[in-house]
């Protein structure tokens, strides 16, 4: 059991048939999670592959998590929340630039996590793609397109993957204070490997 503190990371391999248990300690927090094949970093998740075929912008109890080579990464096998988006991608210093003003451009973001806790076993910035955000609520607009809103989970909810292939499972503990993804209050999350 780990806990990961709001704006820091954690990677973790995931031997086939593990389970990784991630928890909102406190709730309405955005854990952001990228997925690799340990052995191909090359084959990693991919959100187009896996909202096609499972026909559904969102992720629960269920959800086979595809890579870019149309492989199995993980299931989702438990989910307390019951929807997570797999859309809104990761803040970065430049996207939040973007969509919240020059002086939020030095302020640490999830991107930044996944290269500084990747690096360790090859992830460089080449390897980073859509993740997901588990536990965050980006709700679609008739429009198509995408808005921020609260998060859905409440203290102690959690989501289980369960690996089909030993994998680095790569999270981001999102530090965002701009949007409402965790209330402007960014708490820590647990991670359970069994």
């Amino acid at each position: 059991m780990t806990a990961v503190l709001a704006g820091d990371g954690h990677l973790v391999m995931l031997p086939a048939g593990a389970t990784l248990r991630i928890t909102d300690l406190e709730g309405n927090q955005a854990a952001d999670t990228l997925l690799f094949d340990s052995a191909d970093l090359d084959n990693r998740y991919s959100a187009v592959d896996t909202v096609r075929e499972q026909a559904n912008a969102y992720l629960t109890t269920g959800s086979a998590l595809l890579s870019t080579d149309l492989d199995v990464l993980a299931t989702v096998t438990a989910d307390t929340v019951g929807r997570h988006d797999t859309l809104g991608g990761a803040c970065s210093q430049e996207s939040n630039v973007i969509r919240y003003g020059t002086h939020t451009r030095h302020q640490h973001a999830c991107r930044e996590t996944f290269i500084r806790w990747g690096a360790p076993v090859g992830i460089t910035p080449r390897h980073l793609t859509h993740n997901i955000n588990f536990f965050m609520n980006v709700p679609l607009t008739p429009d198509g397109g995408l808005t921020f809103a609260d998060g859905l989970s409440g203290p102690g909810q959690y989501v289980e993957l369960t690996a089909a292939r030993d994998v680095y499972v790569l999270i981001s503990n999102c530090p965002q204070l701009n949007n409402p993804c965790n209330g402007w209050n960014p708490t820590p999350i647990e991670v359970t490997l069994s």
